[in-house]
């Protein structure tokens, strides 16, 4: 990118986020925003974990994610679950196809019906011909999976070892985007420690207990090129070059579990943040030449205000107090207190936990999913947090899940939901929502999406050792919204990584075209708006990933628009 297109960006960017929220800090409003659908779903999934191994083999501590995704293009999202059984344990990924807020099993020969020991899934199409393809890390492997799919009949080809995807680490989340911006996806796979089985650790009173990430090394995450068209025939090879070297990935490791790619500096250039479990995280800053510069420490996200450390897991990103700058939140231990970060100026961060009223919840949980995400339509970002021990605890007496094991019962904590106020400042709305709330179990992965198309955001949790819980947001506060859908002509497929501003009554939003957040989870890819009581928008911006930018006109709010690269105006200079 030349100099004077970077300074363009940067100049419009400014100005489209130079109108700050104009509206008073407001009560966040208690109300029950979500129901408990799985059962009427049919969605009848239920988790297994590694029962074939000893009851402390970690990876049953740490997997499984899912993912919302249209696998047959019908603008229907379907739903895909990870099992954690291990290899030839029979016990299967899901893929549920859904029409018409019904889903129904269709993985028995799709490719997707694979056994192991699964961590987390990203979705995005790497052969741009307008399918979405699926990656499945897991403990000792990693799997690339190509969609066919005719019509609703899914059809998934695994192409790992010839794409060139050889990960036989313990993968963790994972995420497509375009780092080198030439309109073909690339993938990055966080991987977690060099697990060692027979390594007998300690809990309380000397007994066994899960190990903690500090009895191993931890590992460098993993950066495939993705080569593109190599045949000239204007078709994607799904072929892929590991540049975890020559990029710069190679240089640190860590113990890595949640992901986030996204412009951190402003450069329009995507970088990689990465949450470790008690080491300082990274903070990849695109180089433009194919390599990245690690830069946490001096961008303020390796540590917390105290300088230290936490076990940090799974990611939310926005931007919660209205100030045009997206912030990062980051889930900890119940022994210790989640973190979030506030940016600004541009691409420097400060810990503003103890002003944000986070650690002031009802209970304090170990998150592992999260999200930032505006669950009441309201236009500013809420939280949700997926909570399970990796530690037994006595004197815990929440109601636990139907048909929860006595073992898994000691790590059962309950699920929250924290509301904004429209400045930052958060409130536990938990009590109000039982059906997130209670009862207790072991949740790893928090998907976000509206699976039903009504214009507000629903939840999927996995747990361990049982069934996922599908939430149905309520609408209960009945505020107006906008769902924006963002393709590329050229790429034929979703422009994961653009950046949309939607400008309505004053104020300007900013949220990603991209699924790739949370732990172990892939997501809705449109990007959601919460209007309130404004019932118009009055304009749309999108930073395209490829960096150029375009401006599109205003309409009426509770609806989904698609936006097409190339039928905006290009945004002028603002001075």
């Amino acid at each position: 990118m030349h100099h004077s297109h970077c300074i363009l960006a940067l100049v419009i960017v400014a100005s489209l986020c130079a109108c700050k929220r104009s509206n008073d800090p407001k009560q966040a409003t208690q109300i029950e925003l979500f129901v408990d659908v799985t059962a009427d779903s049919g969605i009848d999934f239920v988790h297994v974990a590694a029962e074939q191994q000893n009851e402390f083999f970690m990876p049953r501590a740490i997997g499984s994610g899912a993912a919302f995704l249209d696998y047959d293009g019908d603008g229907q999202l379907d739903v895909y679950c990870l099992q954690n059984g291990g290899p030839d344990s029979h016990s299967v990924n899901r893929l549920y196809r859904q029409v018409d807020g019904k889903f129904t099993d269709v993985s028995p020969g799709s490719g997707l019906d694979l056994d192991g020991y699964g961590m987390g899934v990203a979705v995005g199409d790497i052969n741009n011909d307008g399918k979405s393809d699926v990656v499945v890390t897991e403990y000792g492997q990693t799997r690339l999976l190509v969609n066919e799919s005719v019509d609703a009949q899914p059809r998934f080809r695994d192409v790992s070892n010839s794409a060139g995807i050889e990960n036989a680490l313990w993968g963790t989340s994972t995420c497509f985007f375009d780092y080198d911006r030439d309109g073909w996806l690339d993938l990055l796979i966080v991987n977690y420690v060099s697990y060692d089985p027979t390594r007998w650790c300690a809990g309380r009173g000397a007994t066994q207990e899960f190990c903690g990430p500090d009895a191993f090394p931890g590992q460098a995450s993993r950066l495939y090129h993705n080569l593109g068209d190599i045949d000239g025939d204007e078709k994607g090879d799904a072929k892929f070059e590991d540049v975890t070297a020559r990029s710069g990935f190679a240089k640190h490791e860590g113990p890595g579990l949640g992901v986030f790619c996204g412009d951190f500096d402003g450069d329009r250039w995507p970088d990689v943040f990465v949450a470790h479990d008690g080491q300082p995280n990274h903070l990849w800053i695109n180089q433009t030449d194919g390599t990245f510069k690690e830069e946490a420490i001096t961008r303020g996200l390796a540590y917390n205000s105290m300088g230290d450390s936490e076990a940090d897991m799974g990611i939310g990103i926005g931007d919660v107090n209205g100030n045009g700058l997206f912030d990062v939140f980051v889930t900890h231990l119940t022994t210790e207190t989640h973190t979030l970060w506030s940016q600004g100026p541009k691409g420097i961060f400060t810990d503003k936990t103890a002003t944000s009223g986070i650690a002031k919840t009802k209970w304090r949980g170990t998150g592992f999913g999260t999200v930032l995400a505006d669950l009441d339509n309201d236009g500013d970002l809420d939280m949700a947090l997926a909570n399970g021990r990796v530690r037994r605890i006595s004197g815990e007496t929440s109601a636990v899940r139907p048909g929860l094991s006595e073992f898994w019962t000691q790590y059962a904590e309950r699920d929250q939901i924290v509301l904004n106020d429209g400045t930052g400042k958060f409130t536990d709305a938990s009590e109000e929502n039982p059906a997130v709330s209670k009862p207790a179990g072991v949740a790893r992965g928090l998907a976000c999406a509206d699976f039903n198309n009504d214009g507000s955001l629903d939840l999927l949790i996995t747990n361990i050792a049982g069934p996922p819980v599908l939430l149905q947001n309520t609408k209960a506060n009945a505020g107006n919204w906008v769902l924006v859908k963002a393709t590329d002509p050229q790429t034929n497929r979703d422009a994961i990584g653009a950046e949309v501003y939607l400008t309505a009554g004053g104020t300007t939003l900013m949220r990603w075209v991209n699924p790739g957040y949370s732990f172990l989870c892939s997501n809705d890819p449109r990007a959601h708006f919460g209007l309130g009581k404004l019932t118009t928008y009055d304009a749309i911006q999108v930073v395209w990933p490829d960096g150029a930018i375009e401006s599109f006109s205003g309409g009426a709010a509770n609806r989904q628009i698609t936006l097409e690269k190339g039928t905006g105006q290009p945004a002028k200079i603002s001075q």
